[in-house]
C-alpha cells in the first residue's frame, strides 16, 4: 500500500483585531494544502468576520459559546481542544495574548487553550504601541517559555495610520508558517524521517553577456511540487533550483543558483543524500566566454557573432556513478519531443540512474510550463504510463512510490 501525506487539523482562534478580515483567506489557503480548519470566533473576532463566513469556507460549524447547551452536554470544549493537530490563535490580539498568559477561561478560546495538549501557535496583531508596550513583550515570552509558537509580526503601514510592527502577517506567510510546523513533525515520524533528499529544479541560465543568457522553458513547478511533497512525507529536503518566479516551499532548505556550474557545486557540497531527483532542465551548452559587455552590431552588419559552446556539467550522471557516495536512489527527469521512451531509456542507461521520468514537452502538450504533466516512469524492469494528471499529484504519486521502495 503507498504512503500517502498526513492528514493534519487546525484549530483555528480568531482573535478581536481589525487583521481578522485576513482570516477567511488563510483558512481557504491552509484547506489547499489539505487541512481540515475548525474555527473557533470570539466575540472581539466577531466584530470583524461573521461565523457565516468562516462556516461556508471551513465546511463546519463554528463555535463562539463556552456555554453551549448542545456542544456541552458531552463537554464540547474538552473534545474540541484535542481535536486538533494545531491549535492556530489568528489574529492574537494584545488582549488575547494577555489572557493566554494569565490562564483566563471564561470564554471558549480560553477554556480550549486551558485544555488542549496540542502544540499552539499565536500570530499577534495590534497596534504598534501595543506590541511594543513592555506588559505585551513579557506576555510573548512567557507564553514561548511556556511552548507556545509565537509568529513575529510584520511592520508596515496600519488601520489607525501608524507605521511600525505589530501587522498581522500576509495569509501565504502564515500557511507557511504552519506548514513549515507540520513538515518539521514529520521529520521526527513520517514515513521518511531520517531521509536526506536533494531535488533539482527550473531551468539554469547560460550567459553570453550581461544582459543576454542561453535557457529554456522550465517553469520549475514539478520540481518545487516534488521538493514539497516528500517534505509532507518526512523527508529533510535540499531544493536546488536555477531562476524561477516560485515561492519557495515551507519547511525545505533552498538553495538559488542561475548556472549549471553554480547548480553543480551546490548540490555536489550539500551532500551526502540517501536520495536524489532530478528534474532541473540544465543547460546542455554554455558560452565558451562570456562577454564583458553587452555584444553589439558593429558597422551597421546584420551579421551575428560566432558564438562556441561548450559542455556543461553532467550532475545527473555525477550523482549517479558508482562509489561510496552515491545516494541509495537516483531519478533523473527526460523531457523529450520525439522517442520519448526510447530516449529516455537510452538516458537511463547512459547516466547510471536508477529511475528516469519522462514526457513529452512539445509545445501541443503544454507539460513544460503549465499546471498538468504526463508522465512515464522507466525503471531497469518496467515502463509505466502514468495518467495526466497535476503536477502536484504527479509530484505526490513519485514521493509515494519513492517511500515505497526505501521501505522494502
Amino acid at each position: 500500500m503507498s504512503a500517502s501525506s498526513p492528514a493534519r487539523s487546525v484549530l483555528l482562534i480568531v482573535g478581536g483585531s481589525i487583521a481578522a478580515f485576513k482570516v477567511p483567506e488563510l483558512v481557504r489557503l491552509l484547506q489547499a494544502e489539505g487541512m481540515q480548519v475548525r474555527c473557533v470566533l470570539t466575540e472581539g473576532g466577531s466584530q470583524f468576520v461573521t461565523p457565516l463566513t468562516l462556516q461556508a469556507l471551513s465546511g463546519q460549524p463554528v463555535h463562539m459559546d463556552l456555554f453551549s447547551l448542545t456542544a456541552e452536554q458531552e463537554m464540547g470544549h474538552i473534545a474540541l481542544s484535542r481535536s486538533a493537530d494545531l491549535v492556530l490563535v489568528c489574529p492574537a490580539s494584545a488582549n488575547l495574548l494577555a489572557r493566554m498568559a494569565r490562564g483566563l477561561a471564561d470564554d471558549l478560546a480560553g477554556a480550549l487553550l486551558l485544555a488542549t495538549d496540542a502544540p499552539v501557535m499565536a500570530v499577534p496583531a495590534m497596534n504598534v504601541r501595543m506590541w511594543e508596550h513592555p506588559a505585551t513583550q513579557a506576555n510573548v515570552a512567557l507564553l514561548a517559555e511556556r511552548g507556545v509558537r509565537i509568529l513575529p509580526p510584520a511592520s508596515g503601514p496600519m488601520a489607525c495610520g501608524e507605521f511600525g510592527p505589530g501587522r498581522m502577517p500576509e495569509p501565504v506567510e502564515i500557511k507557511d508558517a504552519v506548514l513549515a510546523f507540520f513538515r518539521q513533525q514529520q521529520c521526527q515520524a513520517g514515513p521518511l524521517a531520517g531521509c536526506r533528499i536533494v531535488v533539482t529544479a527550473g531551468p539554469t541560465h547560460e550567459p553570453l553577456d550581461p544582459v543576454r543568457y542561453l535557457a529554456n522553458r522550465s517553469s520549475g513547478q514539478q520540481g518545487f511540487a516534488l521538493a514539497s511533497a516528500l517534505a509532507d512525507m518526512g523527508a529533510s529536503v535540499t531544493l536546488v533550483s536555477g531562476p524561477v518566479s516560485l515561492p519557495a516551499p515551507a519547511g525545505v532548505m533552498y538553495l538559488a543558483c542561475e548556472t549549471a556550474r553554480e547548480m553543480q557545486a551546490l548540490v555536489m557540497g550539500s551532500g551526502p543524500f540517501d536520495v536524489a531527483v532530478c528534474t532541473a532542465a540544465v543547460a546542455d551548452w554554455r558560452p565558451e566566454h562570456e562577454a564583458g559587455q553587452k555584444i553589439k552590431k558593429t558597422g551597421g552588419s546584420d551579421t551575428a557573432p560566432a558564438i562556441k559552446l561548450v559542455p556543461n556539467p553532467d550532475i545527473l550522471a555525477e550523482l549517479s556513478a558508482p562509489g561510496a557516495g552515491r545516494p541509495r536512489l537516483v531519478v533523473g527527469f527526460a523531457a523529450e519531443t520525439e522517442n520519448v521512451i526510447a530516449h529516455a531509456t537510452a538516458k537511463r542507461q547512459r547516466k547510471q540512474c536508477d529511475w528516469i521520468v519522462a514526457n513529452d514537452v512539445s509545445p501541443q502538450t503544454g507539460n513544460m510550463g503549465g499546471v498538468n504533466n504526463e508522465v512515464v516512469l522507466i525503471t531497469a524492469s518496467n515502463v509505466e504510463h502514468w495518467p495526466r494528471m497535476s503536477k502536484a499529484d504527479v509530484a505526490k504519486q513519485l514521493a509515494a512510490r519513492i517511500t515505497d521502495w526505501l521501505s522494502e
